[in-house]
């Protein structure tokens, strides 16, 4: 055991060489942000990257929590090219679940395994500056759809991110973000880690969520694609490999990537230290997204 422990970390030293010192925006989201057991691995392994020299900068989703408030509320979950549709109700339930919930909590166990958190939305700092997304035209639909409240990003401000990662915290957004008039937008969280890596300068994006990765059987996990080049996207929306939720996900690891990001990773939450397994062996647990 003792000589398969020492390869282990034999394996993992080349790449805590290289990314010493770099910044990786993770976000999470999907159905693990409901199971405790499963946040609490997470928040391990997130701990343990800024203790070996990374500063990991989180972007938390909430899209199972936000539809489960809503439809405690009586409200129904509509969701347009994987975007969920925000009306002025739907809005304020996503901000009670995002920072009020969601946000503090993964702050509180980031200190609970000795790492210093530290809670921000979109609007802290004009972080992320939005403006409202022009309504969307869907096959089959005659008139274009709007989406509401939800927003397209104009612009990252990252000062406040660089300052709190570079005195050793955590930083942990909501997907929040304000527009030029005070307005508060919801903007997809994978679109916002995305661009915020991007405006970081990030090493990796990584998105770690409730899929084994890009798969071209969608419904056999065994079919994983272990990476592809961001010129093969198109192909794979087009072939219906890549649908539904999955788009804006995978979307925002191939302009993050178009962007100046080295890379970007989609693996599984559910597996434990999948962040680590992706990160830190040569063969990996997801889907990366490279150049080319």
């Amino acid at each position: 055991m003792s000589v398969k422990r020492e390869q282990v970390l034999i394996e993992a030293l080349p790449y805590l060489r290289e990314f010493c010192d770099s910044i990786m925006v993770i976000k999470i989201g999907g159905s693990i942000m409901s199971d405790k057991e499963v946040l609490d691995t997470f928040v391990q392994d997130l701990v343990l990257l800024r203790y070996v020299g990374i500063h990991p900068v989180v972007v938390h989703g909430g899209g199972p929590e936000i539809s489960e408030k809503m439809a405690r509320f009586g409200k129904k979950s509509v969701f347009v090219g994987g975007l969920r549709v925000t009306d002025e109700e739907t809005l304020e339930i996503a901000r009670m679940v995002l920072l009020g919930n969601i946000n503090s909590s993964l702050v509180s166990l980031i200190g609970k395994h000795g790492g210093k958190g530290i809670g921000l939305s979109g609007k802290d700092g004009q972080l992320i500056v939005a403006r409202k997304k022009a309504p969307i035209v869907v096959d089959g639909e005659e008139l274009p759809i709007d989406l509401g409240w939800v927003g397209e990003v104009v612009r990252v401000n990252p000062e406040i991110l660089l300052i709190t990662a570079g005195k050793g915290y955590i930083p942990v957004i909501s997907p929040i973000a304000v527009d030029g008039e005070g307005n508060n937008l919801n903007v997809n969280a994978d679109t916002a880690a995305g661009v915020i890596a991007i405006a970081l300068g990030a090493r990796k994006l990584i998105s770690v969520t409730d899929v084994e990765g890009v798969k071209l059987n969608p419904s056999d996990p065994n079919t994983v694609i272990s990476s592809f080049r961001i010129s093969d996207f198109s192909r794979l929306v087009d072939e219906k490999v890549i649908t539904g939720g999955m788009i804006p996900k995978v979307e925002a690891c191939v302009r993050a990537v178009e962007g100046g990001v080295q890379s970007a990773h989609i693996v599984d939450g559910r597996r434990p230290h999948a962040l680590l397994l992706e990160l830190f062996t040569d063969t990996g647990v997801g889907t990366m997204i490279e150049r080319g």
